[in-house]
């Protein structure tokens, strides 16, 4: 009998030998047992997403971070920016950029620091080859130790999706796919899978030594994606206040045949002045079922300024919280 993500996966998406699929599943649950392990509150605070003009202040900016005690750090995965103005009914530091290549910026900080976690926020996974992305998550994650999470989304903007070689329609469907490609890539040294996107013919990343990458997923309220998250995800970023959404993810994930406690959930927190309204508005996240609040600047203040702050907030976070 097919449980869980072995039997979701054969019915969503077809082809494919349920052997493979079985170890999919496999590799999800090894994440999810290393996860397990962890029952702290992490903090977290992510390099701008405007990427800096010296690379030395990221290197900068992320050993300050982890000097600090942070436990992970995030950064967005545009490839590509577009002039001020082109998207009014958004903010320009969601697509003006420059942006950083997430796998190229964190690779280079793997190699400088020892503890801190990486973790893309989000990677647009409907717009790049699959094995592409398999293949640098899969390599990234060796060469930092395991230290690498992959968080993913679907994303706005047809416009980029376009300039790379992607039709945005059908993106949600062509997600849900990937993700049980990925964990068929890194749980086997050869895949052979036939799906609606997917056509694999005994490839494969020959890796034995993959660590566990837990999957993220960046969504908004709907319930389509609230439910996408609930089927398939290691861990969720809302794109808004996680704390209307949750209590209706946490149902959908008991329908689904999930913990809910298993799921990662990132929150945000803003840094400022009041340290005792922070430390309030992180006892509610944490009711709620926050795992990771995500310490960010205030929109006022430069990400370089406000540090001092953002190390500040998370000292008396960690303080009252543990």
């Amino acid at each position: 009998m097919m449980t869980g993500l072995a039997a979701h996966a054969h019915e969503r998406i077809g082809g494919g030998a349920f052997e493979l699929v079985a170890a999919a599943a496999s590799h999800a649950k090894r994440v999810r047992s290393s996860l397990a392990l962890e029952t702290r509150m992490l903090y977290g605070s992510p390099i701008p997403i405007t990427a800096f003009r010296d690379f030395d202040a990221v290197r900068d900016y992320i050993l300050t971070l982890e000097d600090a005690g942070f436990d992970f750090t995030s950064t967005s995965g545009h490839v590509l920016g577009q002039p001020s103005g082109t998207n009014p009914q958004r903010p320009d530091r969601q697509y003006v950029g420059p942006f950083y290549d997430p796998i190229v910026t964190f690779s280079y900080l793997a190699g400088l620091t020892r503890r801190i976690r990486f973790i893309t926020g989000i990677l647009i996974l409907p717009a790049w080859p699959t094995a592409l992305a398999a293949k640098q998550s899969a390599e990234l994650a060796i060469l930092s130790g395991g230290r690498f999470e992959l968080g993913v989304g679907i994303s706005w903007n047809a416009a980029e999706y376009r300039a790379l070689g992607q039709k945005i329609q059908g993106r949600g469907a062509r997600i849900e796919e990937q993700v049980a490609v990925l964990r068929l890539l890194w749980s086997e040294p050869y895949v052979t899978f036939e799906g609606r996107y997917h056509n694999l013919d005994k490839v494969g990343l020959n890796r034995t030594n993959i660590p566990p990458i837990p999957i993220w997923m960046g969504t908004e309220s709907g319930e389509v994606a609230l439910r996408r998250v609930a089927r398939i995800a290691d861990g969720w970023m809302s794109l808004g206040d996680p704390l209307t959404d949750l209590p209706r993810l946490q149902q959908y994930m008991r329908e689904a045949g999930r913990d809910p406690s298993q799921l990662k959930v990132r929150g945000p927190l803003v840094a400022g002045d009041d340290t005792k309204a922070a430390v309030e508005r992180a006892r509610t996240l944490a009711a709620a079922g926050v795992t990771h609040i995500n310490v960010v600047a205030p929109p006022d203040r430069g990400p370089q300024v406000a540090l001092r702050g953002i190390v500040a907030t998370r000292k008396a976070l960690a303080e009252a919280l543990g």
